[in-house]
């Protein structure tokens, strides 16, 4: 957590060191990888994990999906990653002016109907929609972090294995909210033990 944190700090700030991008690294990994974290992320072109985070190769899972939804095939995923890869972290994360949690406000509020695909992504996003109306959320910003804390618990719940591994303190799910304009990335939600330091919402 603490790795991922700090890579944020540098590259809010702007001093990024780039590591574990060269020749060597790309080398060293060509037998095998053994990442630390998985991050199940939006798709958003704006959010690139090993850039926000200041990571390199071999460091992050990356799992994408529009709107971070959840499927077989993240699970599937997510679970490769820590019981075969060994990865100890799992990470959700968001972030503000989300394309598919404002597609599924307005399916719910004002009956807007996706079209193909995008229609599974929406409903597999409005349970957090009705969730945040359910609490009396209104701000677009609080109906995100209710997105991140649904998906993290989704993740936990519908997984046995992350379940297990998160009961026997193996394994930590968090949730973190991404601020596009400002770079900076903030824990909303955490599920199993997680680092005392870590800034929360």
């Amino acid at each position: 957590m603490e790795a991922l944190l700090s890579g944020n700090r540098r590259f809010v700030s702007g001093t990024p060191e780039h590591p574990n991008q060269d020749a060597a690294r790309r080398k060293e990994l060509a037998p095998g990888q053994e990442p630390f974290a998985v991050i199940v992320g939006c798709s958003d072109s704006r959010l690139a994990a090993e850039i926000i985070f200041d990571q390199g190769l071999g460091d992050l899972f990356v799992v994408r999906t529009a709107g971070h939804v959840v499927g077989p095939e993240v699970l599937g995923s997510v679970e490769y990653a820590t019981s075969v890869l060994g990865a100890r972290l799992v990470v959700v994360l968001g972030h503000d002016s989300c394309g598919a949690v404002a597609a599924a406000r307005a399916a719910v509020e004002d009956g807007f109907a996706a079209g193909g695909f995008v229609r599974d992504v929406v409903e597999r996003v409005t349970p957090s929609i009705l969730a945040a109306r359910s609490a009396g959320l209104t701000a677009d910003s609080d109906i995100i972090d209710e997105h991140i804390r649904h998906t993290v618990d989704h993740l936990v719940d519908r997984s046995r294995l992350l379940s297990k591994q998160v009961e026997a303190g193996e394994v930590a799910v968090v949730g973190l909210g991404y601020a596009l304009a400002e770079g900076n990335a903030r824990v909303v939600t955490t599920r199993g033990e997680v680092p005392e330091g870590a800034p929360a919402s």
